[in-house]
């Protein structure tokens, strides 16, 4: 007889076999591959020794060129050449439109999936991110031998659903197994080790190129909790690349909107931040041109833009319910964070020297390869547990275009939160489920997000149908709505895949509206409620009447009940919730003789046929 080895989810079949899984960072300006061997985690290199493959992808007639080849091309090919696509990860055309001075690109029309014009043909931002995958999953076959099993890839904590879910799909569509997406400062918390340091509160700053985040983290019991993030999806250090572009072009009064031109100059830019970060100052040449930047002219330029992550460092600890005085240590990743004015403002601000000692081109890459080998299953040990939250809540929408909060924001994830509805109508039989983010009270103010019908509901009286929402967070932050009448069973449900991402602006002024306009909100919602609540007395009311009033009123009674309905349907749109209120309660007092009536008749109709001694 043959024995068969049963093994856990997710754990190797043989004991002594590894699963080889590695983490991706899959950045703005660069992307690194890395994995755990001989219990070290680290990243790998190409044949010529290199770990970062820069983020670029170029379309040739005949051939898709990626990473140093394809950046260094850039200049002389700067339509066919993508670089920074990350920024374009689920975005709408209106979004990327707004940032279109910095690229250059030819897109297509389409509004929901615009597409960048190649020799190639019309090209994804998905399919761009795809390109940089297989890259970077080929080095790690190369380099190990056999074929990953999966992977982790880190994204901003800041991603919302739409950007989370075009990156899955970039890694689909590169042939990948996808563990699950893991937020870049928590997979850099877990490379510096701060899970074996005493429990507390620490700070993650990433400033990389493209992106800014900051998260608050706290190690409770070997558990990492994020207790809030924040940051700008639109602001990194390209942008730092951007002002030194500004000030040549001052300097020499050219206009660079030939794209040709403007990618030499990031390039020069680049190379001149990169010299600062060592020297007090730097030439900088551009044909026959040359000028000296010193590293204070330089500071002057960008000291706005780092004010700004500095501003959103405020806000996420206070956010997170913390003082700068509680939080332990702050951990510096993404390359900007060389930049010494950069190290000196967070000292500053979290009044203690920065964590700066690994290379924070390489620590997420390699936070990420730490939770892959435990996801493949290649450690029998209860390694930490990693738990994000939302950025913004998640809601519905109610009667009255009300938006009822169902997942707050800086919730922890993986989540599910059930909450119960009813119908409005007697004899409905469908019911819109329309899926929102944000935080105002009111629909109008909050972002849509998704929408799906329920249908099938057996014909109820109004109430009583009890439809079941369940909104699902899972570990990658994606969305997945599900609807139930819980009578009949009738299920209906959607995975939320918003068209378009939210820019750092409409974040910031949703998060600042939600506070400005709290009084105001708290003020509609009560009138909304209150609108609501006379439209269902007025439903119910003329419902009843029309099914009995013939046989359980007479004239004077009905000329009663009329007019009380006439006064209440005469002020229940107002913009006076004390006045409703009011109105309802005196239909109620003028309608106490029939609702009577009713409950009685109700109550006669029950115990038809029956004797007393059945209900005892």
């Amino acid at each position: 007889m043959a024995f068969l080895q049963i093994s856990e989810p997710n754990q190797s079949d043989a004991p002594h076999q590894r699963r080889f899984a590695a983490g991706i960072d899959l950045g703005t300006t660069n992307s690194l591959i890395a994995t755990v061997r001989s219990g070290q985690a680290e990243t790998l290199s190409d044949l010529n020794g290199h770990d970062i493959l820069p983020s670029v992808v170029r379309y040739t007639e005949n051939k898709i060129i990626v990473g140093e080849a394809a950046k260094s091309a850039n200049a002389g090919d700067p339509y066919n050449t993508i670089t920074s696509v990350k920024r374009f990860m689920g975005r709408g055309l209106a979004d990327i439109e707004k940032h279109q001075h910095d690229f250059k690109y030819q897109f297509t029309e389409d509004a929901e999936t615009p597409k960048i014009k190649t020799i190639q043909g019309n090209i994804t931002a998905i399919e761009v991110s795809a390109e940089i995958l297989k890259t970077l999953a080929e080095r790690a076959v190369k380099t190990l031998g056999d074929e990953l099993s999966g992977v982790v890839i880190t994204v901003p904590a800041y991603f919302d659903e739409t950007q989370r879910q075009a990156t899955k799909d970039a890694a689909k569509l590169a042939g990948l197994n996808v563990y699950r997406l893991l937020n870049e400062p928590t997979a850099a918390a877990v490379a510096y080790g701060l899970d074996s340091k005493a429990e507390g509160i620490h700070a993650v700053y990433d400033l990389g190129g493209g992106t800014f985040d900051i998260s608050i983290l706290r190690l409770n019991k070997g558990i990492f909790e994020v207790l809030a993030t924040g940051g700008n999806t639109q602001l990194g250090g390209d942008d730092l690349d951007h002002c030194i572009v500004e000030w040549i072009k001052n300097q020499m009064d050219i206009d660079d909107s030939d794209p040709s031109l403007h990618k030499q100059l990031l390039q020069i830019a680049r190379t001149a931040k990169e010299d600062l970060s060592n020297n007090a100052e730097t030439t900088i040449k551009f044909g026959k041109w040359q000028n000296t930047l010193s590293k204070t002219e330089f500071e002057d330029l960008i000291t706005p833009l780092i004010k700004k992550t500095i501003t959103a460092c405020r806000k996420t600890v206070r956010d997170a319910g913390v003082s700068v005085d509680e939080i332990m240590d702050v951990v510096m990743v993404g390359g900007s964070t060389r930049v010494p004015l950069v190290q000196q403002m967070v000292e500053q601000f979290f009044q203690s020297q920065p964590l700066a000692d690994i290379d924070p081109d390489k620590i997420v890459a390699i936070g990420a390869a730490q939770q892959a080998d435990i996801l493949a299953g290649n450690k029998n040990t209860d390694d930490l547990l990693l738990l994000d939250v939302i950025p913004l809540s998640l809601g519905i929408e109610t009667m009255g275009g009300l938006s009822e909060k169902i997942i707050p924001r800086n919730t922890t994830i993986p989540v599910a939160i059930a909450q119960e509805f009813t119908t409005f109508k007697d004899g409905q039989t469908a019911l819109m489920v329309h899926v929102v983010q944000g935080e105002r009270e009111l629909i109008d103010d909050c972002r849509s997000l998704a929408r799906f019908e329920l249908r099938g509901i057996p014909p109820m009286v109004a109430g009583a149908a009890r439809i079941q929402v369940t909104y699902t967070v899972d570990a990658d932050g994606i969305l997945h709505v599900e609807a139930e009448e819980l009578i009949s069973q009738t299920k209906a449900h959607i995975d939320v895949k918003p068209s378009y991402g939210l820019t750092d602006d409409e974040v910031t002024q949703m998060l600042k509206s939600s506070i400005n306009h709290a009084e105001e909100d708290i003020k509609k919602r009560l009138l909304r409620e209150q609108q609501v609540d006379a439209q269902r007395v007025i439903e119910a009311l003329q419902a009843a009447y029309k099914t009995d009033s013939e046989e359980l009123l007479n004239d004077e009674e009905k000329d009663i009940i009329q007019n009380a309905l006439s006064d209440l349907k005469a002020v229940a749109n107002s913009d006076n919730e004390k006045i409703i209120a009011q109105q309802i309660k005196s239909l109620e007092k003028s309608c106490e003789f029939y609702v009577e009536r009713r409950m009685n008749q109700s109550v006669r109709q029950s115990m038809a046929g029956h004797n007393l001694d059945e209900f005892k």
